[in-house]
């Protein structure tokens, strides 16, 4: 069966952007870029957000071929196009997009069906909202938060209006060089 792994930047305070949405405040680096590259390569299917898939899509498709593109840009595009994506939107169901479908209610259903064949993970990428249904539903097997040393006082959070309570089993923690440190959960059993 396919693990639903989420990855998320948040703030120490738990926003996973800032109100109008700026992530300006994510510290990234080169080793980070090679460790995401681990979760990417451990996958088969990307799930987004609609907001979080327009923002992916207006970069990804050709950052490779861009002037000055980093190793991280070339590895990254590369995946992002021969990725097959799953996009959680009510006002685009019915668009036509290479490797891309989308699903309004349902959503649900369609991870619940991926998630019973076998093969590599089902990668959740930011998506504070899209995460937050997931979570209702018990449906995410396993959490990378990347804390960013910030604290915003407000924005998106990633875990407003939940409804019951999720106990986590913490797994692993990772520090980078940027300050960002990865903390890795996984259900609890």
């Amino acid at each position: 069966m396919k693990k639903l792994v989420s990855h998320m930047h948040v703030s120490l305070d738990g926003y996973a952007a800032g109100e109008k949405g700026e992530m300006d405040w994510i510290k990234l680096d080169e080793e980070m870029f090679d460790f995401v590259k681990t979760l990417t390569d451990n996958s088969d299917i990307a799930c987004y957000g609609r907001v979080t898939w327009q923002m992916m899509d207006d970069y990804w498709p050709d950052a490779a071929s861009k002037p000055g593109a980093s190793k991280h840009d070339k590895e990254h595009s590369e995946w992002y196009n021969t990725v097959d994506k799953i996009v959680f939107s009510y006002t685009m169901q019915g668009e036509k997009k290479p490797k891309t479908s989308f699903y309004g209610d349902d959503f649900l259903n369609k991870i619940k069906e991926l998630k019973q064949n076998d093969g590599k993970d089902i990668l959740l990428l930011g998506s504070p909202s899209t995460t937050r249904l997931l979570m209702e539903e018990d449906l995410i097997d396993e959490y990378w938060l990347f804390m960013n040393p910030v604290i915003l006082g407000k924005g998106i959070s990633m875990f407003a209006e939940l409804k019951n309570r999720k106990q986590l089993e913490h797994k692993v923690t990772r520090n980078f060089p940027c300050g960002v440190t990865a903390l890795n959960f996984t259900k609890a059993e």
